[in-house]
């Protein structure tokens, strides 16, 4: 009864809130012109708009005419303070602005990129380093983030794969929901609105080229690629942005199908919809008509908001005067945009994200980089770690002796954020060297040399898409140098892979290997015959399959953040036990790209882990079909042991040990299979995880209820249904069918 009647006066509350809103929106929308109802579905770029002539800009005349309703990327409270007060107080109704920016994973305090964080499978942390973000940047007067990226990724070669979770729609559901609570809670003074992206398919660029094309079944749509999407909508995000590619052959800006009809009608989500950047202009190139044409057809298919294009506040009075658009089409964008605005809090207080105080309290302190660095600890993965002569695995090193610090990301303050990561702050953090020298503390001798550019290529490191900050230097002096270096020491740490911008947005790859330059040189220092350790910066899976064959060590370490330097000497000696497992799948060869666990069933299968078959069964005739590391995959400074399942009703248990020497973290995984339906299945499917501590020889049971949700899919008709039968129940360490424990379960 009391919880009924709690729920009562919840709905109650929520209904009188509506209300209030919605009055409050009506009377100022019949105030507005047409011309001004436009203005608030306009979003353009920052600038300096503090100093000088500046004051004068053609952005504040914009906004006193009440022609602009949000500004991205303006970074800097003064600036932010500058516009907000020009819209309140010098146009005609004082409707604030959305001041939005790509915080992406982290303002000033930075964590790991996206893929990192999910490869900590740590919902947790994840969620409080979002809210950190949100801290910081509303700190400085922002209110709107460009995040989470929920794209599912298949492809290595997309360089937007740093930015999202990686292969897995179960998993990336979860993040999603995580990333939304953290940037936007309950709309407090520390949070700001979140903008899910890219809707939708993005992630499934064709060739793995950005800004590409994408094609695929709407059953593969619902199964594969939707569920972080409607898993964040449903979180509560307040605004979506809409992706550049095709959908059924029609710009995703511009497709009704998609927008109105599956993320309104079907997910019952009522934010507000932003283009990406210049994307109803680029309609155009895609053979839609003009920017007038391009404009009502977004206009009329749900878009709200046009980021950067003029379309909207440049052609929509013409095409209302023309009867192209009716003004309730106009009328329904707008009241999205002041509806974000009400949540925010903006109608209260303008201002309420522009507190001088917070400016220097809540930006980059301790705290925040305290939580930085432990989360970047728990992101890297262990890929390899091979006995010694002792019998003693490479890693952890020790502090003591001669330690020798090798490659072009060692002593790189540029590079160990990662993408998305403001360039202004890189002073306030520490290189890998600095921070090695600070952990062994006297105790050991640490040389450096940074050994190699990052290609052999000077015209691509210098000018090259990815604008390279690193200088080039003579590759051969680099090298003597280095094996000057690793000559004298007792173990040799490289610091090599990706430099920060080969990763992230236009950043595509046709290969994924090692660049040549910095393999050349892996294979001079090992002739050395030293121990070596590899940390392998990435914002994607890349190739280490001659790496997996010659080096004992390997560290897969990402781009860890601000706070990279320390987190990977935490782990590297082993002050901290590493525990992160691939959310996506390691190759053996650029060719298996796109490569991910989840695949469906071929009639000519090779069984997973096969080493030699023969022709006429799907396969490579070069390289095995399986990847080089599997989705899930994750080794440890201690050892875990798993029990059988045992079943109980619909519980799947199983008791896990620690059996090492250390205490740490496991992520204990659930993996279905159904395998006769009505539409060939996955051969099998996360659908659940337990991220679990356990001290040396302690034991846990560990138990998943298999619901309903867990065994549903959509069929033919793209309804969501469970059909009985019998399903794989699956549990273990990683993907990999050798490493999980099976059962069935009979579903009535």
């Amino acid at each position: 009864m009391l919880a009924m009647m709690l729920a009562t006066t919840l709905l109650l509350s929520a209904q009188g809130q509506q209300q209030k809103m919605d009055k409050f929106i009506d009377d100022l929308m019949g105030k507005m012109t047409v011309q001004e109802k436009i203005g608030q579905l306009n979003l353009l770029p920052g600038s300096s708009v503090t100093t000088g002539e500046s004051k004068d800009s053609p952005l504040l005349k914009l906004i006193e005419e009440g022609r602009l309703g949000a500004i991205l990327n303006m970074k800097g409270y003064a600036d932010i303070r500058t516009v907000q007060e020009t819209a309140v107080n010098r146009s005609r109704l004082g409707i604030p602005l959305l001041m939005g920016m790509d915080v992406i994973h982290g303002y000033e305090t930075i964590f790991p990129i996206p893929l990192a964080q999910a490869c900590s499978w740590d919902l947790e942390a994840i969620e409080k380093g979002a809210s950190i973000a949100a801290k910081e940047a509303t700190a400085d007067g922002l209110n709107w983030t460009y995040s989470p990226m929920v794209d599912i990724a298949l492809d290595a070669r997309w360089g937007r794969i740093a930015e999202g979770s990686g292969e897995d729609p179960f998993l990336g559901s979860r993040i999603a929901e995580a990333v939304v609570r953290g940037y936007q809670g309950d709309f407090g003074p520390t949070k700001m609105m979140a903008c899910v992206k890219h809707f939708a398919l993005y992630g499934a660029s064709e060739a793995g080229r950005d800004y590409n094309t994408v094609d695929m079944s709407h059953l593969r749509m619902y199964n594969h690629y939707f569920p972080p999407y409607e898993a964040a909508v449903k979180a509560g995000a307040g605004s979506v942005m809409s992706s550049f590619n095709l959908v059924d052959f029609i710009p995703a800006t511009a497709n009704r199908w998609l927008i109105d009809d599956v993320l309104r009608k079907q997910w019952g989500w009522d934010g507000f919809l932003v283009t990406d950047y210049g994307s109803i202009a680029e309609m155009a190139k895609h053979g839609l008509g003009n920017l007038q044409q391009s404009s009502v057809m977004a206009l009329r298919a749900g878009t709200d908001m046009d980021m950067c294009a003029e379309g909207f506040v440049g052609t929509l009075e013409q095409s209302l005067n023309e009867g192209r658009v009716q003004l309730a089409d106009i009328d329904r964008a707008c009241r999205r945009v002041l509806e974000a605005k009400y949540k925010l809090g903006l109608f209260d207080n303008p201002f309420v994200h522009l507190d001088p105080v917070r400016r220097s309290t809540d930006i980059l302190t301790p705290e925040h980089r305290r939580a930085a660095r432990d989360m970047a600890a728990e992101t890297f993965v262990l890929l390899k770690n091979e006995p010694q002569a002792d019998g003693r695995p490479l890693l952890p090193i020790s502090k003591q002796g001669r330690i020798a610090l090798i490659g072009p990301l060692a002593d790189n303050r540029v590079n160990m954020a990662g993408t998305w990561a403001p360039t202004a702050v890189h002073d306030k953090y520490s290189t890998l060297r600095e921070a090695m020298e600070r952990a062994v503390a006297g105790k050991a001798t640490v040389s450096y040399a940074q050994g190699c550019n990052f290609t052999s290529d000077e015209q691509l490191q210098r000018d090259g898409g990815f604008n390279s900050p690193t200088p080039f230097r003579d590759g051969d002096q680099l090298r003597q140098e280095a094996l000057a270096c690793a000559r004298q020491a007792d173990v040799i740490v490289c610091a090599m892979g990706e430099e920060a911008e080969m990763s992230g947005e236009s950043s595509s790859r046709a290969s994924l290997e090692i660049f040549d330059v910095q393999k050349a040189l892996l294979e001079d220092l090992l002739a050395l015959g030293k121990p070596l350790v590899l940390l392998n910066f990435a914002g994607r899976p890349t190739v280490l399959t001659w790496e997996q064959e010659h080096i004992p060590a390997i560290l897969q370490v990402w781009f860890g953040g601000s706070e990279t330097g320390d987190a990977i000497c935490d782990v590297l000696f082993g002050d901290k036990v590493p525990c992160g497992k691939l959310t996506v799948s390691m190759p053996r060869a650029t060719g298996q790209e796109p490569l991910y666990y989840n695949h469906l069933p071929t009639g000519r299968p090779v069984p997973e882990g096969a080493t030699a078959y023969g022709k006429f069964v799907s396969n490579y005739l070069d390289v095995r079909n399986d990847p080089l590391y599997p989705f899930g995959y994750g080794l440890s400074y201690t050892s875990f042991n798993y029990s059988d399942i045992t079943l109980e009703g619909r519980n799947a248990s199983v008791t896990v040990t620690n059996t090492g020497e250390r205490d740490a973290y496991e992520v204990v995984q659930l993996y279905i299979h159904d395998p006769v339906a009505s539409i060939s299945r996955p051969v099998k499917e996360l659908k659940g995880f337990q991220r679990i501590f356990l001290k040396k020889g302690e034991s846990r049971k560990v138990t998943f209820q298999i619901t309903d949700d867990l065994l549903k899919f959509y069929n033919p008709q793209l309804e969501y249904v469970l059909e009985p039968g019998d399903f794989i129940i699956m549990i273990g360490p990683d993907s990999s069918q050798k490493n999980l424990k099976s059962t069935t379960l009979t579903v009535q």
